[in-house]
């Protein structure tokens, strides 16, 4: 009998310690997730998340532009840095003791007014006589120095192609015989002066409306006589012909997109050869901005894999005839561009 109430006892205990284990209460999971913000009014872009759970260790935030953070309070401060008005979608992910997760999406909008621009270097052109020679130099000779593009002038450091005058610098495309070239002009560059990378550049300049001139303000990487065109990367702020007035071309010169294949766009504006208008460039990491008058018409997304991240220098000049510019009018004598200022700022 003693064998008998054992054998019965046994199961009996086994069934008992079985209904405990199953019976035993598991963590439960995370609900009731509600969430605060505070979007500070100050232009900083400073949001404070404050979130709250039922059953919840840790939150994890997602800021919606690419940064996570994790907070064991579910509270966090976080600083966006675009400027402009922005929407972010913000996630945030509750996780309970066992890893159990629930999450809440919401929009968040933030503005933060554009930096005001440091003026890094500027050129007003306020003393007459030669450019200042702290500032600019010269390429001289012909499209047989390296720099051509079947052009037919001789680019000089004389007064008669480039003086400055009443406040504007005059880059000044002559008809005459000179060093077996049958035109003059000027050709004035800010290499081994002055380069930089990333920023906003302005030229006001008025244009030559002599059919075959081909101005430029333009800008070459800085790297060129290492790595050579188009490898440096070029950036034509603005270009121009006589044959086609108040037409302004702003392209990009790289690997891949260089000469006829080049990364480009163009705009129409009016009295581009009478009055003073705003050339543009904006250049980031991220972005270039060719504009005029304020009005972006190329925009092209700056990427390591393109050769736009490092120092550049400031060109101007006024070419005759070329690839681009066509044949000449025969009855051309002389024309000039007429450049207010060059700024940039950073």
């Amino acid at each position: 009998m003693k064998f008998l109430k054992n054998a019965i006892a046994l199961p009996l205990l086994f069934l008992l310690l079985g209904n405990c284990k199953k019976g035993e209460s598991k963590p439960a999971n995370p609900s009731n997730l509600s969430i605060t913000t505070h979007v500070s009014t100050d232009g900083s872009g400073t949001v404070t998340f404050t979130a709250t759970a039922d059953n919840t260790v840790s939150y994890t935030f997602d800021f919606g532009n690419g940064v996570t953070q994790t907070s064991p309070s579910g509270s966090t401060t976080y600083k966006y840095t675009a400027e402009g008005y922005n929407s972010y979608t913000v996630t945030i992910t509750a996780t309970g003791i066992d890893g159990q997760t629930t999450k809440k999406s919401f929009p968040v909008s933030v503005y933060i007014p554009p930096a005001v621009p440091t003026l890094l270097w500027s050129d007003e052109f306020d003393t007459d006589g030669p450019p200042d020679p702290v500032k600019w130099g010269y390429d001289i000779g012909t499209g047989g120095n390296g720099w051509g593009n079947n052009e037919l002038e001789y680019y000089t450091n004389r007064p008669e192609n480039s003086v400055v005058q009443n406040g504007v610098l005059k880059i000044k495309a002559v008809k005459e015989s000179y060093s077996g070239s049958g035109y003059t002009s000027a050709r004035i560059l800010s290499k081994d002066k002055f380069a930089f990378t990333y920023g906003k550049v302005e030229f006001r300049a008025k244009l030559p409306a002599g059919v075959g001139t081909w101005p430029a303000l333009w800008m070459l990487g800085n790297n060129i006589s290492t790595v050579n065109w188009p490898a440096c990367g070029e950036i034509d702020i603005m270009e121009s012909r006589g044959s086609e007035l108040n037409k302004i071309f702003g392209t990009l010169h790289y690997p891949g997109r260089s000469g006829g294949n080049a990364d480009g766009n163009t705009t129409v504006i009016s009295n581009a050869t009478t009055q003073f208008h705003i050339y543009t460039l904006e250049w980031t990491p991220a972005v270039i901005k060719i504009s005029v008058d304020n009005v972006v018409y190329h925009t092209v997304v700056n990427s390591s894999s393109i050769p736009f991240n490092h120092d550049f220098f400031l060109i101007m000049n006024v070419a005759i005839g070329g690839d681009f510019a066509g044949a000449v009018d025969p009855a051309f004598t002389n024309d000039s561009m007429e450049v207010d200022y060059v700024r940039v700022y950073k």
